[in-house]
């Protein structure tokens, strides 16, 4: 008998909090941090530093893409006339020319994702404290990003974007 009040007056205490966060009302904003990053007027800085970099590792690479293909034309043009030895270290250079151009194109594109986390972090960090304040200031419980595909449905909930934009002071 009191291993069964004990079991029940235990289902209750499970039951009773359940019930009261139930009761509670939570507040649900949304906004989509893709819209929100392409407003900031530090997007626009960011991306012509990285294309900047970028084009720097293009000119390097068109560089070595053209003393590649110096040699090659060279090498197809004496080819025949070379002494066997020769010939095999031409093609040797040739193929490390090669390989060194491809390491390059793998580091290069690397180099352009880093950059660009580089310069988006302080960005993104920006925008998710404006974020975290407007929900503190408006009392929300949740914020919802709409530009991450994970939200396939939700009711309609008060979009922050233009609560954001006024806190970074975006028109």
């Amino acid at each position: 008998m009191k291993t069964q009040i004990i079991k029940a007056v235990f289902a209750l205490m499970l039951i009773i909090p359940t019930g009261l966060i139930a009761q509670t009302k939570s507040k649900i904003g949304h906004v989509n941090s893709n819209d929100l990053l392409l407003l900031m007027p530090e997007r626009k800085t960011a991306e012509t530093d990285l294309q900047t970099f970028a084009k720097s590792l293009e000119d390097q690479l068109s560089s070595m893409t053209s003393e590649y293909e110096k040699k090659l034309t060279e090498y197809q043009t004496n080819a025949q006339v070379m002494a066997a030895p020769v010939r095999e270290s031409k093609e040797e250079e040739l193929g490390s020319l090669e390989q060194r151009i491809r390491d390059f194109q793998v580091k290069a594109q690397q180099s352009i994702q880093t950059k660009e986390q580089e310069l988006m972090q302080p960005m993104l960090e920006k925008a998710n404290t404006a974020i975290e304040a407007v929900a503190k200031e408006n009392e929300y419980s949740y914020i919802l990003d709409t530009s991450a595909g994970v939200v396939l449905y939700f009711p309609e909930t008060d979009d922050i974007l233009p609560l954001v934009k006024t806190k970074l002071g975006i028109q």
